[in-house]
């Protein structure tokens, strides 16, 4: 693996986390908004797009650089 290949996939990760977040808008639209609510939903984008980064980086460690 090459650090190209790691860093497009951390970023999908990152990306792809803060996107499911946009489910809470439908599950509980009086809370999470882009109105009054965008404080919250701002920080649970954040937060979920931490935890599938973290997840990339469990299944995905840190490339070693050198190809074999």
């Amino acid at each position: 693996m090459n650090w190209k290949i790691w860093i497009k996939g951390l970023i999908s990760a990152i990306i792809g986390g803060a996107a499911n977040s946009i489910g809470l808008m439908i599950a509980d639209p009086l809370t999470f908004n882009l109105g009054d609510g965008l404080g919250k939903l701002k920080a649970v984008c954040i937060v979920s797009a931490i935890v599938s980064a973290a997840m990339y980086l469990k299944s995905s460690p840190l490339p070693n650089g050198g190809s074999k």
